[in-house]
């Protein structure tokens, strides 16, 4: 008899290398994304995102874990960990559970941190004004 054949799902990694320019939106629903090129638009993943270290994305990024050893300028919306590694640059706003960023990485911007990131409305203390 027979046997079936099994079958493993591999993860997927998406990549955009080194010298290649994307102007656009970029969305994934199934597997990593890994950037070494420039993305001037905005990128929406299921999984982990990693910025290498002659990686460029200006736009919105919305991922599950993101490893950033390169340079962003944007929102960055990361459900889980967002790592900012020794080299990288970013400027712009972070919402994210957990934020780890080494010594020699360049942080210019906002940040909302926590199990359920609050929207930029609600961040200001109870009774301040808004601006």
């Amino acid at each position: 008899m027979a046997k079936p054949i099994e079958t493993t799902e591999s993860n997927k990694i998406n990549l955009i290398g080194a010298g290649t320019s994307i102007t656009g939106e970029i969305n994934s629903t199934n597997g990593d994304i890994r950037i070494d090129g420039n993305l001037n638009g905005n990128l929406t993943t299921n999984g982990k995102l990693v910025v290498g270290p002659t990686g460029i994305i200006v736009g919105d990024i919305s991922c599950k874990n993101a490893d950033v050893f390169g340079k962003i300028e944007g929102r960055v919306n990361v459900s889980e960990l967002l790592s900012l590694k020794a080299n990288s640059n970013l400027k712009g706003e972070i919402i994210t559970s957990k934020l780890s960023i080494e010594p020699g990485a360049i942080f210019t911007g906002t940040c909302d941190m926590g199990d359920k990131p609050v929207s930029r409305g609600d961040a200001r203390p109870k009774g301040e004004p808004a601006r």
